[in-house]
């Protein structure tokens, strides 16, 4: 699904390797992209130096204008899924442009590798219902479930205390965030910008148990 993003929508946008392959294929992978998530949302051209600056460096840069809100993000193997809200014109493009870009460049280098590494353009889902943008939340942070419980959306939990430890410690999404976890990463999301659904880290906890319970009801 492919829509034009109009400043002030939530969009639900996502993308995976091409055939299928997987993208993240080391923990530095995952920070790569985790850093443009921040670095690529901005007027200015990206620019990663990990011999001079530390992640928490990088996490300080001024970006002059940021093109979109970020609500929410996972990172798997071989996609990724990313909630937001654009604040400026044409401002989901060239976000994601900017950090497609970058990424392919980066896995490229260092994987000794040519041509493209995602499934063509990105595709973004227009949430134009309350309902679907808070449902939304719970799909993206979920997603890693399926990592140690591949078939838990059609059978269920087999052990709901390990799952969510996993989740717990998962670092590749915003889920800590949304515990209140203090790193830096916590930067890249504004939640103030999305509507006000979790007021208290239980309200987040409830919405994740109601759905790894769903199949039980």
């Amino acid at each position: 699904m492919r829509t034009n993003p109009a400043v002030g929508e939530f969009y639900h946008v996502y993308n995976r390797g091409t055939d299928k392959r997987k993208i993240f294929l080391s923990q530095r992978d995952y920070q790569r992209f985790i850093i443009l998530l921040y670095l690529a949302n901005s007027s200015q051209p990206v620019r990663i130096d990990l011999r001079r600056n530390s992640i928490e460096k990088l996490f300080e840069a001024d970006r002059g204008i940021e093109l979109v809100d970020i609500g929410a993000y996972c990172l798997m193997p071989n996609h990724f899924h990313i909630l937001l809200k654009e604040k400026v014109e044409n401002g989901t493009s060239l976000f994601m442009q900017k950090i497609t870009t970058a990424y392919t460049m980066y896995f490229n280098k260092k994987h000794e590798r040519t041509g493209a590494l995602l499934q063509g353009t990105y595709k973004a889902e227009h949430l134009t219902t309350d309902n679907y943008l808070k449902y939304i939340y719970s799909y993206i942070h979920l997603n890693p479930v399926k990592l140690i419980e591949p078939t838990w959306r059609e059978n269920g939990i087999k052990n709901k205390q390990k799952v969510k430890s996993f989740l717990a410690a998962y670092q590749y999404s915003s889920y800590q965030d949304y515990l209140e976890s203090d790193r830096v990463e916590k930067i890249i999301i504004n939640k103030k910008a999305f509507p006000v659904y979790f007021e208290r880290i239980g309200d987040f906890n409830k919405m994740i148990e109601f759905w790894l319970s769903f199949n039980e009801q």
